[in-house]
């Protein structure tokens, strides 16, 4: 089944509202849907889908752990760490646990075998049902820079014969890409200003270069310009839909209630979309 990811290029477009929105309305298509919030330092989808949890996990990463009595101090691990997470002092080994990456790589090229690891938890996986809805969300913990492990980690529960929809964090940055990597399409939230041309450009570069297929949504789309439609003309990027300022819809938003499942204009256009996703994700052109 499909593996959708919502992206943008800048927060602030829209992007998990209507990674909300084609969840309710797919679920409302009799079809097996799964919604993974990854936008783990900021995640709010519960705040609107109201998800019953059923389970928590921890997630971390492996650091590695040094056996001083087995360790030379020849500087090995330091210097293949490309992190610059291990210091190899005379007789000592620092380990700097914040910067390190987890790849393993100093205890698989350590010649005496003298660094283990052990797990550092970084935040926590969160799984639970709303209706027929599937929802599993990651939570780093304060402090944490290391986000893109606990991405991963939510993103293992993905269920195969399930229409899972992934709200990503906002950017190009490496959450970004850990987030979109190995989905099978991606649908890029856009606004039609200055910097919402800017953003998306660079959005559609990060997917290009991840060799996954995209298709846009222009949020808001009655009050700006025509430079994103343009764009998206010329580079052959396919507008799955328009979404204009709603006023009726903002009110629903600011008292945490989803629009999409009060107002009929808005159900249409989410229904619209998600079978305009489907047709171009099976090759065929949007409706």
């Amino acid at each position: 089944m499909l593996n959708l990811v919502i992206a943008s290029g800048k927060g602030g477009t829209g992007k998990t509202t209507i990674a909300l929105s084609l969840a309710l309305i797919i679920e409302e298509m009799n079809m097996h849907v799964q919604l993974l919030d990854c936008d783990v330092e900021e995640p709010n989808i519960h705040l609107f889908l109201k998800p019953e949890i059923t389970d928590k996990d921890s997630a971390g990463i492996p650091v590695p752990c040094i056996d001083l009595d087995k360790c030379s101090f020849c500087g090995r691990c330091s210097e293949i760490c490309a992190f610059n997470a291990l210091a190899v002092l005379k007789d000592h080994v620092m380990v700097l646990t914040e910067l390190c990456h987890g790849c393993g790589s100093c205890a698989y090229f350590c010649p005496e075998k003298a660094i283990t690891e052990k797990e550092r938890p970084i935040g926590t996986v969160e799984m639970g049902m709303a209706g027929r809805i599937s929802f599993s969300r990651g939570i780093l913990n304060p402090g944490e820079a290391m986000s893109p492990p606990l991405i991963n980690a939510v993103k293992k529960l993905i269920i195969a014969d399930a229409l899972t929809i992934i709200d990503a964090p906002p950017g190009t940055s490496c959450p970004v890409v850990a987030a979109v990597s190995n989905c099978d399409f991606c649908l890029l939230v856009t606004e039609p200003t200055p910097f919402g041309l800017n953003d998306l450009k660079l959005a559609y570069q990060m997917v290009t270069m991840l060799g996954i297929p995209a298709g846009v949504v222009i949020n808001r789309s009655d009050i700006g310009d025509n430079e994103v439609e343009e764009y998206c003309l010329k580079s052959g990027l396919p507008i799955l839909q328009k979404i204009p300022w709603n006023l009726e819809a903002a009110r629903y938003y600011a008292r945490g209630e989803p629009a999409v499942k009060y107002l009929p204009a808005w159900q249409a256009l989410f229904k619209e979309l998600a079978e305009n996703v489907l047709r171009v994700w099976k090759g065929a052109a949007p409706g």
